[in-house]
């Protein structure tokens, strides 16, 4: 069997596919790779299905060897990539000898890398996905170093026989994300409900893959003639318990210290504080590479 062997990990590596939908009632959740747009095309550029699982890196310093002649793309976020000593272009189908060693450094902008390879990671699926569920603990537990990744044979499709693939990095600078008003928009009052589509948020570093903790930024407390603002909470209108209710991924809660968190991949199945906004199913990965102190702002959908 083709494998790949794991030699360095980074902050965090997983095995990502498209996730296990439909099986909330049952209390798990989708999960599935974050940026999945970076995963379909990923699978496309390499010929397989766009479901096929590949390897989620958080920021890089991933690295694995081939085994076997393989056909691989990395796509998502953006920085220096190698085989061997010779870099690489993202987003193009490469093809690797024996030997060779995949270098995926970090990214200077975006947060998280997708390595599909032809035929795709083959761990054993759990409930239909080969998905880690970082909150449900489902899945292959996360990579480390000397982890040897069974791959499935390739399909029977064609590589495509692309040069150049045109997609653009990450943004950098502040992301607009396109949002509807929630469920439980009417308990926070209309001050908070404008507040929360004008006010520039930012990334904070309590993030991860069940959900984006938002801050608002502040005036420098240092600069002269000018007093820092406190952090506008998201006022609410309705004080008494909300019971738990579903959750879906996009969803912007709201606890009670008023900074919101949007529900990301791995986020639970219910949930008791209420939302505010849900963010558009076309603007959801965005959150995949968003870094720490990057500015966020909403728009109506």
């Amino acid at each position: 069997m083709n494998v790949l062997h794991v030699l360095n990990t980074g902050p965090l590596a997983l095995v990502q596919d498209l996730g296990r939908p439909g099986l909330a009632a049952l209390g798990v959740g989708r999960s599935g790779a974050l940026d999945r747009g970076a995963l379909r095309l990923g699978n496309r550029l390499v010929g397989n299905d766009e479901g096929e699982a590949g390897v989620e890196v958080l920021l890089g310093g991933f690295e694995a060897r081939f085994e076997h002649d393989t056909w691989f793309a990395v796509t998502g976020a953006a920085g220096p990539l190698l085989l061997d000593d010779r870099e690489v272009d993202a987003h193009l189908a490469v093809r690797a000898s024996p030997g060779q060693v995949l270098r995926i450094g970090m990214a200077t902008s975006g947060a998280r890398w997708y390595l599909a390879v032809r035929g795709g990671v083959a761990v054993p699926p759990v409930l239909g996905s080969r998905s880690r569920d970082t909150l449900a603990g489902l899945g292959t537990s996360p990579l480390r170093a000397g982890d040897m990744l069974p791959l499935s044979e390739h399909p029977g499709s064609d590589l495509p026989l692309l040069d150049f693939v045109p997609v653009a990095d990450p943004v950098q600078g502040a992301v607009e994300v396109r949002a509807h008003l929630g469920p439980r928009a009417d308990w926070f009052s209309p001050a908070a409900q404008d507040a929360f589509f004008t006010v520039e948020w930012r990334g904070a570093t309590e993030s991860d893959r069940i959900g984006v903790r938002l801050e608002a930024a502040r005036a420098p407390a240092h600069a002269a003639g000018v007093r820092p603002h406190p952090v506008p909470l998201l006022e609410r209108a309705v004080t008494h318990e909300l019971p738990s209710e579903p959750m879906v991924a996009g969803a912007v809660q709201v606890p009670p210290d008023g900074r919101p968190t949007v529900l990301l991949a791995d986020h639970p199945v219910t949930g008791g504080y209420p939302v505010i906004a849900v963010v558009s199913d076309a603007s959801l990965d965005t959150f995949a590479q968003l870094r720490p102190g990057q500015p966020v702002t909403f728009r109506h959908a």
